[in-house]
């Protein structure tokens, strides 16, 4: 029996004309130089479970952590046949965000990184969170909720989600802070998400135009530099708050992206199309299998029921809709109109734009995801 199933989402933007410009404030499309978060990483242990930790025989490392964290409180177990399976080992993480101040909370992500099958009910002992330059900036403790579980007996098991890692909300606290005072700086940059030249450009020119002095300029698709004016009163920061409510129409290069597993196609507005000439049609290939039994006659000596095999091989090809020519120029509107045109599904579509591409017809970039 075939089976053939289609499963496509096209997202087209800018199929429909806006009717204003597309402003956007520069906060939403620009981060400011120094302030961002930092990761934070420990090692620590998460007790109570409901033996569902790791074996000790297997994972020496929690075996040792345990021994240590034990001796730390006063209880001497070296030598000791410890066999508990309710403590595991985990990777604890965290980002610290920017400007974080001394006994603020942030969430913090717990990891089993041995053979536990479950985190469910665990607690998570005090664990110090270290940045990458290995000085302590948070410290985490607390019960570790889980999104999924697991659950089964000696012939059946069942899991849904990842049992084995959990969150902890607000679970660390802050130990010390990152130095930056912000207000104090004279020059910094804005940092486009998305790198572009004419982007950059247009946000230099429009916070020049705001304070009526050159007091930024664009060093490259990424970066606009910014120097606080001389005759400015307030700090940096009151100057940040001005210049981030400025808006500009933010620039962006021709692209298609294309996801081949799930059939999405995703395009830009600014996507061109050369004249080109298009045709499309399917080719379906049907086997069924019907297989039959075949037995002996009713008084026959020797005979033998079988199953005889039974194929039927079926090719259809479809007429298509012949060739189609596409303008020179034409919009991502009228192309994906034209496309429409020919009804051709989502995976067709992403054969046809492909071939656009190598004919040289496509002026836009494919990305391939």
């Amino acid at each position: 029996m075939w089976v053939r199933v289609w499963v496509a989402i096209v997202i087209c933007l800018g199929l429909v004309a806006p009717s204003a410009t597309a402003n956007s404030r520069i906060k939403d499309i620009a981060d400011i130089e120094g302030v961002r978060e930092n990761v934070l990483i420990g090692y620590g242990l998460v007790v109570g479970l409901d033996g569902s930790g790791d074996s000790l025989r297997n994972n020496p490392n929690t075996r040792q952590s345990l021994e240590s964290m034990l001796e730390r409180l006063g209880v001497n177990t070296r030598g000791a046949n410890l066999n508990t399976d309710n403590v595991a080992a985990v990777i604890v993480t965290a980002n610290l965000p920017a400007f974080s101040t001394r006994g603020s909370r942030v969430d913090v992500t717990v990891s089993a990184m041995g053979d536990a099958d479950s985190l469910m009910g665990g607690q998570l002992l005090v664990t110090p969170l270290m940045g990458a330059n290995g000085e302590i900036y948070a410290v985490a403790q607390g019960p570790v909720a889980i999104g999924g579980f697991a659950a089964g007996g000696d012939a059946a098991s069942v899991t849904q989600g990842v049992p084995t890692v959990g969150r902890i909300s607000s679970g660390g606290i802050v130990e010390q802070e990152i130095p930056y005072v912000l207000a104090d700086q004279n020059t910094l940059r804005l940092s486009l998400r998305n790198p572009d030249l004419t982007t950059a450009s247009r946000m230099a020119g429009a916070i020049n135009a705001f304070l009526g002095l050159p007091v930024a300029h664009a060093l490259n698709p990424t970066a606009v530099q910014i120097s606080r004016p001389a005759g400015w009163r307030g700090d940096m920061v009151q100057l940040l708050t001005e210049i981030e409510q400025l808006r500009i129409e933010p620039d962006l290069p021709a692209k298609v992206v294309i996801d081949e597993v799930s059939g999405i196609i995703v395009m830009g507005e600014n996507v061109r199309v050369s004249t080109v000439a298009i045709a499309q049609g399917n080719l379906t290939i049907t086997v069924e299998e019907t297989p039959q039994v075949s037995q002996p006659g009713a008084f026959s000596e020797g005979g033998e029921t079988v199953v005889v095999s039974r194929t039927s091989v079926t090719v259809t090809e479809d007429k298509g809709t012949g060739l189609v020519v596409v303008q020179h120029g034409v919009a991502l509107r009228d192309l994906v109109g034209g496309l429409n045109a020919l009804g051709v599904t989502p995976r067709d579509m992403i054969a046809i734009l492909q071939s656009i591409k190598a004919a040289g017809a496509l002026q836009a970039e494919i990305e391939v995801m």
